[in-house]
């Protein structure tokens, strides 16, 4: 694995990917959810902290999604299985499959 020199916020990569943040700090809650050292915490003060991607973790949860939105079948499966938040799977389930 090569040396990590910067890492990118959830917020700011979802504006980079199009995608709703509330979406992305779900599924990176789990730091299972992509491969160790992908997803990074950075500790912004005392019990503060922001959950940060490096570039392969960015490839990687932008594969996961594309590969997920193949279908609604498949893309309701996964926000099931990745994100926790009822209201949050309600909300993204409403909106245009794309």
């Amino acid at each position: 694995m090569a040396t990590i020199t910067h890492v990118f916020s959830i917020g700011y990569v979802a504006k980079m990917l199009n995608e709703d943040s509330d979406l992305l700090r779900a599924i990176n809650r789990n730091d299972d959810n992509l491969s160790y050292g992908n997803i990074i915490n950075v500790v912004t003060g005392e019990d503060e902290a922001i959950t940060a991607l490096s570039d392969d973790g960015i490839d990687e949860l932008s594969q996961m999604l594309a590969d997920a939105r193949r279908s609604a079948n498949k893309w309701h499966d996964f926000l099931e299985t990745f994100v926790d938040d009822q209201e949050l799977v309600a909300r993204i389930k409403a909106k245009p499959l794309r």
